[in-house]
């Protein structure tokens, strides 16, 4: 495994990116978006996950993290599974009658080599955020990703980013005062 994207040090706040397998638009969909962010919920209340910035787009999520116990590396870990198991477990709910793409997101989320259910991406391409202006240069290109990709004129419009937080409107995430 590559040390490319490594967690630095856990001092300091990280820029992370998880990405979906084969940059499917899976979070089109108000329920795998909340999976989501109950997943940060409960890691902001039982691993000490401190959130700065998120942009949750529709085939990947950029967020800035940091925690004050324990590995950074762990909880995104724990995070990834958790949410790859329940998102496995929607495609496969007999009940989940909102999702008409189940049978080919089931397909492309097939590992070819071992068949098993692979929904992140290796990896987090992490980028430790050690100055005051690599974090806020980071924090602009979360909240100008919706506006780059052409989903919203105004960064705040994106109801799925800390842009609504930094305009002075409710989020989804609980954030931490920096």
């Amino acid at each position: 495994m590559s040390d490319k994207y490594r967690i630095g040090d856990q001092r300091h706040a990280h820029f992370v990116t998880f990405t979906v397998i084969h940059w499917i638009d899976f979070f089109i969909r108000e329920e795998y978006r909340r999976v989501f962010v109950k997943s940060i919920e409960y890691c902001q209340h039982n691993k000490s996950l401190e959130v700065y910035g998120y942009c949750i787009m529709t085939s990947h999520i950029h967020m800035i993290l940091r925690t004050q116990d324990g590995e950074l590396e762990n909880v995104i870990r724990d995070m990834k599974g958790y949410t790859s198991r329940c998102f496995h477990e929607l495609l496969l709910d007999e009940k989940n009658n909102y999702e008409s793409r189940k049978k080919w997101m089931l397909n492309l989320l097939r590992d070819k080599n071992t068949g098993k259910f692979q929904f992140w991406q290796n990896g987090n391409h992490s980028i430790e955020l050690f100055t005051d202006e690599v974090f806020y240069q980071k924090m602009n290109y979360i909240h100008l990703n919706p506006v780059a990709s052409g989903f919203v004129a105004q960064p705040e419009d994106w109801l799925y980013s800390s842009a609504r937080d930094h305009a002075g409107l409710p989020g989804l995430i609980r954030l931490v005062d920096n």
